[in-house]
């Protein structure tokens, strides 16, 4: 009896890189962001779907096969903006570059990454705490926040204490808006990001907090605010703001969250 042999050509290789690319792709795209969660909602409403279908439930069956039916419409609805950004990826001139640097991060993910500066982001809040320097600093983790890295100017240098008060000044140019930190890099300066629409959210709290608070609420990162009126230092986590925050215990809440992981 001849052995039956799967047969694969250079074309299906291809095929499943291409494959692979887009869904790393999408993937980086929603990760660290609610979207992640509602794709695993709409994941568990089509299995539960299954499920009921295998046990002959026929009434729930039916009415989870009406949201089954339309979910293609659900996902391009829910996902518009990552849907969007994805396309716009596709047409600008620059994405062949982004594939290279795609492989490159893949292959980079491997390595031990650099462990956050901790000390130069607590020093330089301290610093801007004593002399009344407004900051908003924002750790990205799971979700690299490119979509708001393209709104500001570009850095990609290691973080330092001094070059965190060079770009906070109030004469830089770079002041004006949020630092976004990857890795143990200061990626961009003078950000725009988006605010947090809460009803409840205090008054006496200006635009760096609800800043703060809207990207902690888009994305898993962590926002460092630093009050020009007063000097006090707040974060934001998950869209809640801790205020009042002392130098040790900003140190201690960086170390827990970036290193003891």
């Amino acid at each position: 009896m001849n052995a039956l042999f799967i047969q694969i050509r250079l074309l299906d290789v291809i095929d499943v890189l291409l494959v692979a690319v887009l869904l790393y792709q999408l993937y980086k795209l929603i990760k660290g962001t609610g979207a992640i969660n509602i794709f695993l909602g709409l994941l568990s409403l089509y299995l539960l779907w299954w499920l009921v279908r295998i046990f002959e439930m026929d009434l729930l069956s039916a009415i989870l096969g009406q949201f089954v039916s339309v979910g293609v419409l659900a996902l391009i609805v829910v996902f518009q903006p990552e849907i969007r950004k994805f396309l716009l990826i596709l047409g600008t001139r620059s994405f062949m570059n982004r594939g290279s640097k795609m492989f490159a991060n893949i292959l980079w993910n491997f390595r031990q990454e650099e462990t956050l500066n901790i000390s130069a982001i607590v020093n330089a809040c301290e610093y801007f705490s004593e002399n009344r320097t407004g900051a908003l600093i924002v750790i990205s983790r799971q979700n690299e926040l490119d979509n708001f890295v393209d709104t500001g100017q570009r850095i990609d240098a290691l973080i330092s204490e001094h070059l965190l008060e060079t770009i906070f000044y109030k004469n830089s140019p770079l002041h004006d808006g949020a630092v976004i930190i990857s890795g143990n890099k200061i990626v961009a300066a003078r950000c725009v990001l988006p605010v947090t629409d809460k009803k409840l959210f205090p008054a006496t709290l200006g635009l760096r907090h609800r800043a703060a608070a809207g990207i902690s609420e888009h994305s898993d990162a962590i926002a460092l605010i630093v009050s020009e009126q007063s000097g006090r230092i707040s974060w934001a986590k998950e869209g809640k703001i801790t205020r009042n925050v002392r130098p040790v215990q900003l140190k201690e809440m960086l170390a827990r969250e970036f290193v003891a992981d």
